[in-house]
């Protein structure tokens, strides 16, 4: 009887053992990798107007400073026995065209991000840090004046649920007769990190 007894609680703990192991060894599996490639991009929405483009039918097109699509490339650093936590780097390019045919007319600018990230759960990341938008050009392809605005400094934003995310933008920027004009951005992302863990 004693016998029979102990068979099943042998298996238990052998059962047991394995799974630790097995457990131990898919941790093992999950390499730190400190630096990891990040390509992200968004689409914004905002910000006050900074050209207007009249058409042939009558029609007008307002270009907004905070208005664009986005796409960065850059890096995401963790650090050693602090999972939960990442840095975020990224340069892009970011644009915005008119529906013109006749002419290439577009407001674009280089942003800068540098974003601080916690991971709340292995899907939902919160984050908070610096934009920075530079070389901000408005372009008109020889209809219309062409001008430079000076980028501004500001928080950004974003909650994410795996690899959509929401973010919002604060910024200024001034044109050469320091008329200010607001950048303030709402904005769809996506971003994703390479290689996976």
């Amino acid at each position: 009887m004693k016998k029979l007894l102990l068979l099943p609680a042998l298996l238990l703990v052998a059962l047991t053992t394995s799974f630790a192991q097995t457990t131990t060894d898919s941790a093992a599996t999950r390499v730190y990798r400190p630096v990891r490639f990040l390509v992200s991009g968004a689409f914004e929405f905002g910000g006050d107007k900074v050209a207007e483009t009249l058409f042939t039918n009558g029609e007008t097109q307002t270009t907004r400073a905070g208005q664009g699509g986005s796409i960065h490339v850059g890096g995401q650093f963790q650090f050693p026995n602090l999972e939960k936590f990442l840095v975020r780097a990224t340069v892009g390019f970011k644009y915005v065209t008119t529906q013109a045919e006749n002419a290439h007319i577009r407001l674009s600018r280089i942003p800068l991000h540098l974003t601080a990230n916690y991971m709340a759960t292995d899907k939902i990341r919160l984050s908070a840090g610096l934009a920075s938008h530079q070389s901000v050009t408005f372009k008109t392809d020889g209809i219309g004046q062409d001008f430079d605005l000076k980028g501004g400094t500001g928080p950004i934003f974003e909650v994410a649920y795996g690899v959509v995310g929401l973010s919002y933008t604060i910024m200024n920027y001034q044109d050469q007769n320091n008329t200010t004009y607001s950048a303030n951005a709402i904005g769809v992302t996506i971003s994703g990190v390479f290689p996976k863990r």
